[in-house]
């Protein structure tokens, strides 16, 4: 029907599928159902060199390596693993970012996207302690499916008995679970650190809400 400037008036009810539209819901309204975010995360996070804090090459550099599993046992194929790490005296890197890499340098800060088998691994030094009275340790974040809060965890190293058995950290954890936050040599230079989000073994996780 016309307006009174003599133009088409809008009816919704014009529409094609006008008819089809669902009555007003009057009623109380429902949850709408959650869903996991992802999995994103090797879209846009993984870099070239993301994984060498350290140049393979240089007679300091060393390899830390694992598996992520989630609370089945079976390994996730899209993760995102990053690293922080002092040098080897334990003093942190002061490089403003980390995408230029310098085949010379130490980032501090490495990132690496895990294989189809999960497997992630980074070339990196074995850093020195932080403070006196604390272990060796490399600071780790996961991103992983279904995972809405990225984790944190740490790795210390097997090799350092008497430093592990004196951190302040180490020393807060179950001694049964103590195990899922040290990373062993299995090879020269090389430390295995595997991490499991859930079940059996599951890696301790830290909140950086509270004191530790």
């Amino acid at each position: 029907m016309p307006d009174t400037n003599g133009r088409e008036a809008f009816d919704a009810t014009d529409l094609p599928g006008a008819h089809a539209h669902a009555p007003a819901h009057d009623g109380p309204l429902g949850q709408t159902p959650s869903q996991t975010v992802g999995p994103f995360f090797g879209y846009a996070l993984p870099y070239d060199g993301g994984p060498d804090v350290r140049a393979a090459w240089q007679p300091d550099a060393v390899r830390l390596h694992g598996t992520v599993f989630d609370g089945a046992g079976d390994p996730i194929p899209d993760a995102i693993v990053e690293i922080w790490g002092a040098d080897a005296t334990g003093r942190p890197s002061t490089k403003r970012g980390s995408f230029a890499r310098d085949q010379h340098g130490f980032a501090g800060f490495g990132r690496a996207a895990v294989d189809r088998d999960g497997h992630y691994s980074f070339t990196t030094v074995k850093p020195g302690a932080a403070r006196p009275g604390s272990a060796p340790y490399l600071l780790i974040t996961v991103f992983a499916r279904g995972v809405l809060h990225h984790l944190f965890t740490r790795a210390y190293f097997g090799d350092e008995p008497e430093a592990n058995a004196a951190d302040p950290l180490l020393s807060r954890v179950d001694p049964g679970r103590r195990g899922t936050l040290v990373a062993e040599a299995d090879a020269p230079r090389s430390y295995r650190f595997d991490i499991r989000l859930q079940g059996e073994g599951e890696t301790v996780f830290l909140d950086y809400g509270t004191e530790v």
